[in-house]
Protein backbone atom coordinates (compact mmCIF):
# COMPACT_ATOMS: atom_id res chain seq x y z
CA UNK A 1 0.00 0.00 0.00
CA UNK A 2 2.84 1.95 0.40
CA UNK A 3 4.78 1.24 -2.59
CA UNK A 4 1.67 2.05 -4.60
CA UNK A 5 1.46 5.62 -2.90
CA UNK A 6 4.54 6.68 -3.93
CA UNK A 7 5.10 5.18 -7.65
CA UNK A 8 1.12 6.89 -7.87
CA UNK A 9 2.68 10.09 -6.73
CA UNK A 10 5.63 10.14 -9.06
CA UNK A 11 3.51 9.88 -12.12
CA UNK A 12 1.15 12.08 -10.82
CA UNK A 13 4.49 14.21 -10.45
CA UNK A 14 5.43 13.41 -14.11
CA UNK A 15 2.11 13.99 -16.00
CA UNK A 16 2.37 17.27 -14.34
CA UNK A 17 5.90 18.01 -15.35
CA UNK A 18 4.71 16.61 -19.14
CA UNK A 19 2.43 18.78 -19.14
CA UNK A 20 4.12 22.07 -17.71
CA UNK A 21 6.98 21.30 -20.32
CA UNK A 22 4.28 21.29 -22.83
CA UNK A 23 2.84 24.31 -22.02
CA UNK A 24 6.38 25.96 -21.94
CA UNK A 25 6.80 24.86 -25.25
CA UNK A 26 3.79 26.25 -26.28
CA UNK A 27 4.55 29.36 -24.45
CA UNK A 28 7.96 29.92 -26.53
CA UNK A 29 6.50 28.70 -29.93
CA UNK A 30 4.22 31.33 -29.55
CA UNK A 31 6.93 33.86 -28.43
CA UNK A 32 8.83 32.96 -31.32
CA UNK A 33 5.85 33.62 -33.75
CA UNK A 34 5.59 36.39 -32.45
CA UNK A 35 9.22 37.74 -32.63
CA UNK A 36 9.18 36.68 -35.92
CA UNK A 37 6.07 39.18 -36.42
CA UNK A 38 7.51 41.69 -35.10
CA UNK A 39 10.84 41.55 -36.77
CA UNK A 40 8.58 41.63 -39.93
CA UNK A 41 6.62 44.69 -38.22
CA UNK A 42 10.14 46.66 -37.43
CA UNK A 43 11.19 45.88 -41.46
CA UNK A 44 7.84 47.56 -42.41
CA UNK A 45 8.13 50.29 -39.89
CA UNK A 46 11.42 51.14 -40.96
CA UNK A 47 10.57 51.03 -44.75
CA UNK A 48 7.94 53.57 -44.06
CA UNK A 49 10.43 55.99 -41.91
CA UNK A 50 12.64 56.05 -44.85
CA UNK A 51 9.91 56.56 -47.54
CA UNK A 52 8.79 59.51 -45.27
CA UNK A 53 12.41 60.98 -44.93
CA UNK A 54 12.72 60.86 -48.70
CA UNK A 55 9.80 62.98 -48.78
CA UNK A 56 10.39 65.46 -46.08
CA UNK A 57 13.60 66.14 -47.41
CA UNK A 58 12.38 66.31 -51.12
CA UNK A 59 10.00 69.01 -49.24
CA UNK A 60 12.03 70.82 -47.50
CA UNK A 61 14.52 71.31 -50.81
CA UNK A 62 11.37 72.86 -52.48
CA UNK A 63 10.79 75.29 -49.55
CA UNK A 64 14.19 76.39 -48.73
CA UNK A 65 15.93 76.33 -52.19
CA UNK A 66 12.76 77.07 -54.77
CA UNK A 67 13.71 76.37 -58.35
CA UNK A 68 12.47 80.29 -59.00
CA UNK A 69 14.75 82.16 -57.09
CA UNK A 70 17.47 79.98 -56.58
CA UNK A 71 21.01 81.88 -56.98
CA UNK A 72 24.19 79.59 -57.59
CA UNK A 73 28.13 80.66 -58.08
CA UNK A 74 30.78 78.60 -58.93
CA UNK A 75 34.50 79.26 -59.00
CA UNK A 76 37.29 78.25 -61.94
CA UNK A 77 40.67 79.52 -62.57
CA UNK A 78 41.36 80.61 -65.92
CA UNK A 79 45.33 80.86 -65.33
CA UNK A 80 45.84 77.87 -63.62
CA UNK A 81 49.76 78.30 -62.89
CA UNK A 82 49.70 82.35 -62.38
CA UNK A 83 47.74 82.18 -58.94
CA UNK A 84 48.06 80.19 -55.64
CA UNK A 85 44.54 80.63 -54.28
CA UNK A 86 44.16 80.93 -50.41
CA UNK A 87 40.84 82.23 -50.35
CA UNK A 88 37.47 83.34 -51.12
CA UNK A 89 34.77 85.55 -49.47
CA UNK A 90 31.27 85.95 -51.03
CA UNK A 91 28.55 88.44 -50.29
CA UNK A 92 25.33 89.17 -51.96
CA UNK A 93 24.01 92.88 -51.03
CA UNK A 94 26.62 93.58 -48.64
CA UNK A 95 25.63 90.22 -46.34
CA UNK A 96 28.71 87.55 -45.78
CA UNK A 97 27.03 83.89 -48.35
CA UNK A 98 30.38 82.28 -48.17
CA UNK A 99 34.01 81.49 -46.88
CA UNK A 100 36.60 79.17 -47.91
CA UNK A 101 39.89 78.65 -46.98
CA UNK A 102 41.71 76.55 -49.47
CA UNK A 103 43.90 73.02 -49.45
CA UNK A 104 46.51 72.04 -51.65
CA UNK A 105 44.29 69.19 -52.44
CA UNK A 106 41.36 71.82 -53.54
CA UNK A 107 43.83 74.26 -55.55
CA UNK A 108 45.61 71.25 -57.29
CA UNK A 109 41.72 70.36 -58.14
CA UNK A 110 41.14 74.14 -59.11
CA UNK A 111 44.16 73.70 -61.11
CA UNK A 112 43.61 71.24 -63.05
CA UNK A 113 40.31 72.58 -64.56
CA UNK A 114 37.88 71.90 -61.53
CA UNK A 115 34.76 73.68 -60.68
CA UNK A 116 33.95 74.53 -57.24
CA UNK A 117 30.68 75.67 -55.96
CA UNK A 118 30.54 78.52 -53.48
CA UNK A 119 27.00 79.32 -52.95
CA UNK A 120 23.37 77.97 -53.22
CA UNK A 121 20.63 80.02 -52.23
CA UNK A 122 17.49 82.02 -52.51
CA UNK A 123 17.19 85.07 -54.10
CA UNK A 124 14.37 87.73 -54.45
CA UNK A 125 13.73 89.10 -58.44
CA UNK A 126 15.72 92.49 -59.07
CA UNK A 127 18.68 93.91 -59.01
CA UNK A 128 21.30 92.97 -56.74
CA UNK A 129 25.12 92.81 -55.82
CA UNK A 130 27.37 90.47 -55.74
CA UNK A 131 31.23 91.02 -53.79
CA UNK A 132 34.14 88.71 -54.20
CA UNK A 133 36.96 89.26 -51.98
CA UNK A 134 40.04 86.95 -52.72
CA UNK A 135 43.49 86.37 -51.47
CA UNK A 136 46.40 84.53 -53.53
CA UNK A 137 50.03 84.28 -54.14
CA UNK A 138 51.05 84.96 -57.45
CA UNK A 139 53.18 83.65 -60.08
CA UNK A 140 55.60 86.32 -58.93
CA UNK A 141 55.45 85.32 -55.17
CA UNK A 142 53.41 88.79 -54.57
CA UNK A 143 50.25 88.33 -51.92
CA UNK A 144 47.41 90.07 -52.97
CA UNK A 145 44.12 90.44 -52.25
CA UNK A 146 41.50 91.50 -54.37
CA UNK A 147 37.61 92.94 -53.94
CA UNK A 148 35.71 92.43 -57.20
CA UNK A 149 31.70 93.92 -57.44
CA UNK A 150 29.44 92.47 -60.08
CA UNK A 151 25.92 93.92 -60.51
CA UNK A 152 23.59 91.74 -61.93
CA UNK A 153 19.52 91.31 -61.97
CA UNK A 154 17.90 88.28 -61.02
CA UNK A 155 14.83 87.22 -63.11
CA UNK A 156 12.89 84.42 -62.50
CA UNK A 157 14.16 80.74 -62.30
CA UNK A 158 17.45 80.18 -61.44
CA UNK A 159 20.91 81.96 -61.90
CA UNK A 160 23.94 80.05 -62.31
CA UNK A 161 26.78 82.31 -61.96
CA UNK A 162 30.53 81.54 -63.27
CA UNK A 163 33.34 83.27 -61.18
CA UNK A 164 37.08 82.82 -63.24
CA UNK A 165 39.88 83.99 -61.86
CA UNK A 166 42.96 85.06 -64.31
CA UNK A 167 46.12 86.23 -63.59
CA UNK A 168 48.81 86.98 -66.97
CA UNK A 169 52.15 87.80 -66.87
CA UNK A 170 54.51 90.20 -66.53
CA UNK A 171 52.38 91.77 -63.81
CA UNK A 172 50.64 88.78 -62.67
CA UNK A 173 47.61 90.78 -61.13
CA UNK A 174 44.48 89.01 -60.54
CA UNK A 175 40.77 90.10 -62.56
CA UNK A 176 37.58 88.66 -61.87
CA UNK A 177 35.11 87.95 -64.24
CA UNK A 178 31.44 86.67 -64.10
CA UNK A 179 29.22 84.62 -66.51
CA UNK A 180 25.51 83.83 -66.24
CA UNK A 181 25.40 80.06 -67.36
CA UNK A 182 22.79 79.27 -69.62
Amino acid sequence: MFGTQKSQRRRIAHKRLVRFGAVVLSLLAASVAAADGLDEELERLSAEVASHSERVFALEQKVLHPANTRLAVFLTLQSRDALDLDSVELFVNGQPVASHLYSDRERTSLERGGIQQLFTGNLENGEHELKTVITARSADDDFVRRESIHRFRKRPGVLRLQMSLEARAPDYEPRVSFLEWE
